[in-house]
């Protein structure tokens, strides 16, 4: 069945049993019932725990996460969901970007004896204009000025909010779709208005992104897929704020 657009396969397996019961393995999800559960129950008890089941395949998902990326000639990497590829060893110092001949997006690095950090400072400089702009566009849907906008590397969070310092935004959303930054986006504009997690603050997120429940699902999966560039960012555990 489908959960928050993610399809989901499980084995149903029928007992004596008076309760319902989901389990998750290597091997895979199953649903224990009653003999004589209807579909339509089945189906209602998923629904019912698909937050709880989606992060516990995403936790799975993460513990045979990607390779360490290796920076060599070729390699493709996601930029604002898109595949581009890496050039290595052309002449010129200075890192930058370039469409090839048949339409895909190039990092060419300049000559450097630290290539994955000549990659995340490319990374970088194109994460906080982009970031910046989204910040500005949701900031006007509801009226606020824009505060200051800066990159994060936090081992936990996507992003933070705070009355003070601006927000903050993880430089590794830059990976993905613009429909999942625009998510984290909206929730960290969100706490202009609320600084909590209440129910006014969620009100607030359903104003700016109306499907903030599906992106959330999904920001949580594709969090576990981007490429390991710097060393250490396999422990990272990515959340909302």
């Amino acid at each position: 069945m489908q959960l928050a657009g993610q399809d989901v396969s499980y084995v149903l397996r029928r007992s004596v049993r008076r309760t319902f019961a989901l389990q998750i393995d290597h091997r895979g999800v199953k649903v224990a019932v009653p003999r004589p559960a209807r579909e339509a129950d089945v189906e209602r008890f998923i629904i019912g725990h698909q937050d709880w089941l989606l992060g516990k395949i995403a936790a799975r998902q993460a513990q045979s996460g990607p390779p360490p990326f290796e920076p060599v000639d070729g390699a493709c990497l996601p930029v604002l969901g898109e595949s581009c590829c890496l050039r290595v060893g052309e002449p010129g110092r200075s890192s930058h970007w370039r469409r090839s001949p048949d339409g895909t997006e190039e990092l060419v690095l300049g000559k450097t004896r630290d290539p994955r950090g000549a990659i995340t400072g490319a990374l970088r400089k194109r994460a906080l204009p982009w970031f910046a702009e989204r910040v500005a566009a949701y900031c006007l849907r509801l009226g606020r000025n824009t505060p200051p906008v800066r990159l994060s590397s936090a081992r936990t969070r996507w992003g933070s909010c705070s009355s003070v310092s601006g927000i903050r935004l993880h430089w590794r959303l830059i990976h993905l779709p613009p429909e999942l930054i625009d998510y984290v986006v909206a929730h960290e504009v969100a706490h202009l208005v609320e600084m909590n997690h209440s129910p006014r603050f969620w009100a607030v997120v359903a104003q700016l992104y109306p499907d903030w429940k599906t992106a959330r699902t999904r920001l949580r999966a594709a969090g576990q897929t981007l490429p390991l560039i710097e060393p250490g960012s396999r422990d990272e555990t990515l959340n909302e704020d």
